[in-house]
């Protein structure tokens, strides 16, 4: 029982167990592949599809990064490969509907694989794209920059919304840490924010166990937990993209989609962070803005957070208060890696953040401690306070 607990990353493929949860867990990725120099096990890993149609995307960013070397070596290993590049300058790719639209009409109709060569928007569109056709695709990680590698959600914009769609697992996960420690720095910072959005996620989770019986598994929290405290510790060290560093990133960030894969649901790895990050995007796209990177908007959502919990105190039940993180420590800790704190850094407004404040806890129907302020009472109180630390009464 509980055997997950003592494997080691890449040993979690195809891990089936019973938990002290009282539930049956599996995770049906076949291969994960997480370390140095692990790009050269592309071959291997995609080994049952040599012989047909192999079907890459990737952007011109990703390409440089790993694609063009992923692509090389499939070649020389006698795979069939069609390759797609989305060419988008210095811009971000967005997954919207024409985007989408494009990378289904590039598909070969032989396609046996799909191998998507980037991080978020990349693995998204990947992992949507295999649900629909439920052809197996592969993930090769360029960046350390979110927790989506393992997991089976999917956001993408669809009529200017975010909306995170069901979609599948990867058959196999490639992650170099050679090629992610070079990745923009920028994108190692949102990894962390992502990693340390699970300090309030986790505190999140408690909550909804104390208030409405909440289903929880306590053998994925140690797993997110034990992930969170490697980074953590070596938070100061990404500034200089040390590879442990970099290596304990990674890893905690796949940790928590092994641990959303198993349990079924996101909420090891996302509370009311993620819907303050999800609402300060859908603006910005609305508004046609830059909408920034998703972990680096849930790390400056992290501390906020962890404030409204400070600030509703003893309303909060009791065992929920021993998990809550302290506003000051979460930005210490952002600070230390080098990495954006305050909402002014990426052009939230002041309006746009009270309202935030007060309607995100509407973005998607799961419980947080933003639903509970305003059962109890106190959202306006905590909006304002809050609006007012950061912005000035």
């Amino acid at each position: 029982m509980n055997e997950i607990l003592n494997m080691s990353m890449n040993e979690m493929a195809e891990a089936d167990f019973d938990c002290s949860c009282g539930r049956h867990h599996s995770l049906p990725i076949k291969k994960i592949a997480i370390g140095k120099g692990v790009l050269q096990q592309l071959p291997e890993v995609a080994a049952e599809f040599k012989g047909k149609q192999v079907y890459m995307i990737s952007d011109n960013n990703t390409w440089k990064a790993a694609g063009r070397n992923a692509h090389e070596l499939l070649v020389n290993h006698g795979f069939k490969i069609k390759s797609y590049m989305f060419e988008t300058g210095k811009e971000i790719l967005i997954p919207d509907e024409a985007v989408m639209g494009r990378v289904l009409m590039e598909m070969p109709l032989d396609t046996a694989l799909i191998i998507s060569v980037g991080s978020g928007t990349l693995n998204d569109m990947g992992k949507f794209l295999s649900s629909r056709t439920g052809i197996p695709y592969i993930i090769v990680c360029t960046a350390p920059s979110m927790d989506g590698y393992v997991a089976n959600g999917a956001p993408l914009i669809c009529g200017g919304r975010k909306i995170s769609f069901v979609a599948t697992l990867a058959y196999g996960v490639v992650g170099d840490t050679d090629v992610m420690k070079d990745a923009p720095m920028h994108m190692i910072h949102a990894g962390f924010g992502d990693v340390l959005g699970k300090l309030t996620a986790l505190t999140d989770w408690s909550l909804a166990v104390e208030i409405n019986n909440e289903y929880r598994c306590d053998t994925c929290v140690k797993l997110v937990e034990a992930g969170l405290k490697r980074c953590i510790d070596n938070a100061a060290a990404l500034k200089e993209r040390n590879e442990d560093a970099i290596l304990y990133l990674i890893e905690a960030l796949t940790l928590t989609g092994v641990t959303m894969s198993i349990v079924g649901v996101s909420r090891p790895a996302s509370g009311a962070e993620h819907m303050l990050s999800h609402y300060w995007e859908m603006d910005f796209i609305t508004r046609h803005k830059f909408p920034e990177l998703h972990g680096v908007k849930v790390g400056i959502a992290t501390p906020i957070i962890a404030e409204v919990f400070e600030i509703l105190g003893d309303d909060i039940p009791e065992a929920t208060r021993d998990l809550m993180p302290k506003r000051e420590f979460v930005e210490a800790l952002l600070n230390s890696a080098g990495a954006m704190v305050s909402p002014k850094e990426v052009g939230i407004e002041r309006e746009l953040f009270h309202r935030s404040l007060l309607e995100a806890y509407t973005v998607r129907k799961r419980y947080s401690v933003l639903q509970y302020a305003k059962e109890k009472g106190r959202l306006e109180e905590v909006a304002q306070k809050i609006t007012e630390r950061i912005y000035g009464a």
